[in-house]
């Protein structure tokens, strides 16, 4: 009968500290994401699909950029990014996205923000 009383206690331990971890971990959650900022940019020179993925892979390799989400491909492309100010300056990734490689040309810098 102690060895139930024992396991019951423990299982009863475990679900308590894990709700508590959990409910600890949303908060600080909740507190980064409140730090981030939203900047919406133009780029000028993008000419297909896979430019857009590679300007938003060299961003987000960024400390204190969250996220990067190219809309449509067009002579002028809008990025949404999501960043830290904190850590990371607009003319940061205004850098990154201009001393991103072509993808015709890993030597060209095609990439222009438009400001």
């Amino acid at each position: 009968m102690k060895l139930s009383h024992i396991f019951a206690l423990a299982i009863t331990f475990t679900l308590a500290s894990t709700t508590a971890t959990f409910a600890q971990s949303a908060t600080e959650k909740t507190e980064i994401a409140a730090s981030f900022t939203t900047l919406n940019t133009k780029v000028k020179g993008i000419t297909c699909s896979s430019d857009l993925k590679t300007i938003s892979a060299n961003v987000e390799k960024l400390e204190g950029v969250n996220a990067c989400k190219p809309g449509k491909t067009g002579p002028t492309t809008q990025f949404e990014i999501a960043y830290d100010p904190a850590l990371v300056s607009e003319d940061d990734i205004f850098t990154a996205i201009q001393n991103t490689a072509g993808c015709e040309d890993p030597n060209d810098r095609p990439y222009k923000v438009k400001k």
